[in-house]
């Protein structure tokens, strides 16, 4: 028979880090959570965001029994950086049960018909080491904890551009696109001891700082007429953190923009 507790608030007793979580997507799904039960490291790049962070943790505290929240600021641009969070994290809430690992950086913006060239070796890789990287750190800090008891998630944000290029350039649409190999091996070696992956491809969503100005052309791909919403893609986050069959799947949400075919 299921309990009242675990419908009204199926993340009861877990505890999240959701890393970029100051922005849009990053604080629908930390109040998503937050409503559904479950706890919240919720992590800032920058002492620029700090405020943000804080209101956000004194807002996450009062949306359900129980919940807790703390602020962690980190530049996720090292390997080091994402080490000392996951340390601080245990330190002051404990062990991540869910990993979103829901940072990134652009870099260059020099759209689908710029020059290859303007886009150094040496940004690709740093863009490669802040996308990807850190993720794959944060990911290896959380996974001994989820075999202990046997149940974690790990998902990732990723982007539509990973499938089709996008409309940033090759740094970002890589990097976004090295995310998917390491969904798909993570959840094929991890999902028999209960830890499933899975990643989210989001396309143009209003109130993120990537799309905060749009063109128009850049609008007018999207077959649905608007931008996505942050609560949407937040919705799917949830979906993976509470279903225990989804696994190995890269969610694309970009209102009609591709049929997800090679993610």
């Amino acid at each position: 028979m299921t309990s009242e507790s675990s419908v009204n608030y199926p993340l009861e007793g877990k505890l999240a880090l959701i890393t970029g979580c100051t922005g849009g997507i990053g604080q629908a799904t930390a109040r998503a959570f937050a409503r559904s039960g479950c706890s919240v490291a919720v992590h800032h790049s920058s002492a620029k965001s700090k405020g943000k962070a804080d209101a956000l943790v004194a807002e996450l505290v009062k949306l359900a029994p129980g919940v807790r929240a703390a602020a962690f600021e980190a530049d996720l641009s090292t390997y080091e950086a994402a080490r000392k969070l996951c340390d601080d994290v245990v330190q002051v809430l404990g062990h991540p049960d869910i990993l979103f690992s829901n940072h990134g950086v652009t870099g260059p913006r020099i759209g689908p018909d710029g020059d290859m060239q303007t886009v150094s070796a040496e940004t690709f890789e740093e863009i490669w080491r802040t996308n990807t990287g850190t993720g794959y750190v944060l990911a290896q800090k959380c996974l001994p904890h989820m075999q202990e008891k046997q149940w974690g998630r790990i998902i990732f944000t990723s982007s539509v551009a990973a499938g089709t290029g996008g409309v940033i350039g090759p740094q970002y649409a890589s990097s976004k696109s090295a995310l998917h190999g390491l969904v798909h091996w993570l959840s094929l070696r991890y999902c028999k001891e209960g830890i499933l992956t899975n990643g989210v491809a989001p396309a143009l969503i209003e109130d993120t700082e990537m799309m905060s100005n749009p063109s128009e052309a850049v609008r007018s791909k999207i077959p649905i007429g608007r931008l996505g919403k942050p609560d949407e893609i937040a919705s799917i986050v949830l979906m993976l953190a509470t279903n225990g069959y989804m696994t190995n799947k890269i969610i694309v949400a970009d209102g009609g923009w591709t049929n997800g075919g090679g993610f």
